[in-house]
């Protein structure tokens, strides 16, 4: 697992910590999961495995010293095999190494804000090695795309996409339900973003985004807008707000949202980082 741009990632706390993707070791699916860098190895996609599951394995954690180009080497427990099964899916080290040798540039471990961890694991199968990049965008822009809907009250059922617009090198569309997407949402319009013609395979796009829907009137206490961060991994992955506004305040004409008939929503996309294979 390479991670670029280490700094930035530490700083914007992709939920306070992050996961590589799976790769197979003897036929099962593991992940990587205050002072001191933390590092786990941890069974994914285990829904798969049977019922009692249990898998028996002796693994080893690395860093890589990129000035000598070795590795620095952590066995668990000095070997000893570890057992997983659905109540113990991790193992792996609390303190793994010390922040301030970690942050010591002629260790080697952290070299132009890039770092390279790895994992070998030892089963009673035949084992594979898969890797990935995680590359946080150091200069991160966001990018407005402004959508104009004409005869809103037309649109009926269903949903309605926008046309594709352009945000950190990727496709982006706004999907629109007028009549809302879920069953408790049927009474408010539901809006979403879409990553679109996504298809390369493991690449996740890590990106933060506000939808809004505008006042016409220019009411500044009328605003409605939502913001998140999502990780966006599958063609036509979305994430958005099944209850955005209720239909009764869309409709109200001293909101401003819907006037003479036209409705103007707008999205604001900042791609923050990338992960994919290597």
């Amino acid at each position: 697992l390479r991670i670029k741009s280490f700094s930035l990632l530490a700083q914007k706390a992709v939920h306070k910590k992050y996961e590589s993707g799976a790769f197979e070791a003897g036929g099962y699916k593991c992940k990587n999961v205050k002072d001191h860098i933390s590092l786990y190895l941890e069974m994914a996609d285990t829904c798969s495995l049977t019922f009692g599951w249990e898998v028996y394995a002796v693994f080893r954690l690395f860093l890589l010293d990129q000035n000598q180009d070795i590795y620095l080497v952590v066995q668990d427990a000095l070997g000893k095999e570890r057992r997983f099964n659905g109540l113990k899916l991790q193992w792996g080290l609390d303190q793994f190494i010390p922040l301030e040798a970690f942050n010591d540039s002629t260790n080697g471990y952290l070299v132009k804000d890039t770092c390279v961890f790895g994992a070998e694991v030892f089963v009673k199968e035949r084992s594979r090695v898969k890797g990935e990049c995680l590359s946080m965008e150091k200069y991160a822009y966001s990018s407005k795309y402004v959508w104009k809907i004409d005869n809103f009250s037309k649109l009926g059922a269903g949903y309605k996409e926008s046309q594709a617009f352009g945000a950190g090198n990727h496709k982006w569309k706004i999907e629109l339900h007028p009549a809302g997407i879920d069953i408790g949402a049927a009474d408010h319009l539901s809006m979403f973003l879409i990553l679109e013609n996504f298809t390369v395979e493991n690449v996740q796009v890590y990106a933060e985004f506000t939808l809004r829907i505008w006042d016409q009137l220019g009411q500044s206490m009328n605003l409605f807008k939502v913001k998140y961060k999502f990780w966006f991994h599958t063609p036509k992955s979305s994430w958005g707000c099944p209850r955005f506004v209720s239909l009764s305040e869309l409709n109200d004409p001293e909101t401003g949202f819907l006037v003479n008939d036209v409705c103007v929503v707008e999205a604001e996309v900042t791609v923050l980082g990338i992960s994919e294979p290597i």
